[in-house]
């Protein structure tokens, strides 16, 4: 599997960054008012154009002049989207004409080496095609006039970008399956948590640099190695930014890094600081695994720092699973990347929970299992009929992902979907990784 190549939307602030954002994601999750500055944080969301995907990111507003202090912090995030970034649609506002904050910007992008399109929002009728006239003071070739609200012009803008970042995602996902099959680990957190250093324990010499500072680390950086003859990639997720030119009150912007790399790997560690306790930012960043179906291991890091006795393991596993009640099956192991101890059990973990990862279950298995777990507790009436569960296959692994075909899916609520999830888990042995169940309407070609 390879990353899915990102696309951030950059601009001064109300240019319509979120309103495209919008456009783009399908649904409104970015929040849009007409007052400049509402978007603070960086939204990103998975996105398909044309059967291409990629991820979006909506940035706060770019005032490169600005010594506001909140606009500074915008300003910094947007300048992460543009590190990040494998294409950047640097966004205008037609009705206002070029300005001088957006000149400046044009002048940053040009020194930055990645595809950078150029879109005039808000040109919402043809009669304001002749305000696109100005903006080619900027001495640029092509103008993307557009309308986010309107969705006018959307598709040659699209077009051309997809093709751009998409080929150049194909092309790393080919050099990748050139390489020996291996177990593919990200290891995750935020920033200070030990990331590098347990990667350093590991392979047993400085492969990556380690620092006390946050964020050290600037890219993902891939190490193939073997342990007792059995074959791993290890990627360091650890920062996306240079502590030289990041502020440290962005740490918690640590998401896009953590997309990049769960997109392409089998298994994620999931790092977290004993000595601090799960926080939201842990949360979160779990959360992104979980939605993309990758498998976790939570390690709590810098054990050696925590005053313990024999229930101290169990009293932090209780408060993570609390915490973390959508990834309760995710193992938890307590380590120092520092001493190394415990440091090696993660492999044993790592090699239970692929084994679990890659199950196949056959069909006729699946099915005799479901008859008895369907038996003891029924689908839920459906207007007062049984609603059965006629037959299910197994359709993917990583994670294992399973169909059932039912007279009315829409009847199988979410409460027993949970019910067959644990049923399954118990009966094959998928107690450790996260399971995909989807529901479809029998039809005539769907007979057993």
């Amino acid at each position: 599997m390879s990353a899915k190549p990102v696309v951030a939307i950059l601009g001064r602030p109300n240019v319509g960054k979120s309103t495209l954002f919008n456009r783009l994601a399908t649904r409104k999750k970015a929040i849009v008012l007409d007052e400049p500055g509402v978007t603070r944080d960086r939204n990103y969301a998975d996105c398909r154009w044309k059967n291409r995907e990629f991820v979006v990111i909506d940035t706060g507003g770019f005032e490169p002049v600005s010594r506001d202090a909140l606009l500074v912090q915008m300003r910094e995030q947007a300048a992460l989207a543009m590190e990040e970034a494998d294409a950047i649609v640097f966004l205008m506002d037609g009705r206002e004409g070029l300005t001088p904050s957006d000149m400046e910007i044009a002048g940053l992008l040009r020194k930055v080496e990645k595809p950078v399109f150029f879109a005039v929002n808000k040109m919402d009728t043809g009669k304001q095609d002749p305000l696109l006239y100005d903006f080619y003071r900027l001495g640029e070739d092509r103008f993307y006039p557009l309308s986010a609200e309107h969705g006018l012009g959307i598709a040659a803008l699209m077009d051309d970008v997809t093709a751009v970042v998409t080929d150049a995602a194909q092309e790393n996902e080919d050099a990748l399956e050139d390489r020996e099959d291996r177990v593919r680990i990200a290891i995750i957190g935020k920033p200070n948590v030990g990331k590098s250093s347990l990667v350093n324990k590991i392979l047993g010499f400085e492969r990556t640099i380690v620092s006390d500072a946050p964020g050290t680390t600037r890219d993902a950086i891939d190490t193939p190695f073997e342990i007792s003859g059995k074959k791993y990639l290890l990627i360091d997720t650890a920062g996306i930014r240079r502590k030289s030119r990041i502020s440290r009150k962005l740490e918690k912007y640590t998401v896009m890094e953590a997309i990049r790399t769960l997109d392409r790997c089998d298994i994620a560690l999931l790092l977290i600081d004993a000595a601090e306790g799960i926080t939201e930012q842990d949360a979160k960043i779990a959360g992104l695994a979980f939605e993309r179906g990758v498998a976790t291991i939570i390690v709590l890091n810098k054990w050696d720092l925590v005053a313990k006795d024999d229930r101290t393991l169990g009293q932090y596993a209780l408060k993570v699973k609390d915490t973390l009640k959508f990834m309760d099956y995710a193992p938890i192991l307590s380590v120092s990347a520092v001493t190394g101890q415990r440091v090696l059990r993660v492999f044993e973990a790592i090699d239970a929970v692929y084994g679990q990862y890659t199950t196949r279950i056959s069909t006729g298995e699946l099915n005799r299992k479901m008859e008895e777990i369907t038996a003891a507790l029924p689908p839920p009436l459906l207007r007062g009929k049984r609603n059965p569960l006629y037959f299910g296959t197994q359709f993917a692994v990583k994670p294992p992902s399973f169909v059932f075909f039912v007279r009315e899916p829409s009847a199988i609520h979410f409460s027993y979907q949970r019910y067959l999830m644990n049923r399954i888990r118990e009966a094959f042995h998928l107690d450790k990784v996260p399971l995909r169940l989807v529901f479809r309407k029998k039809g005539k070609d769907n007979k057993k």
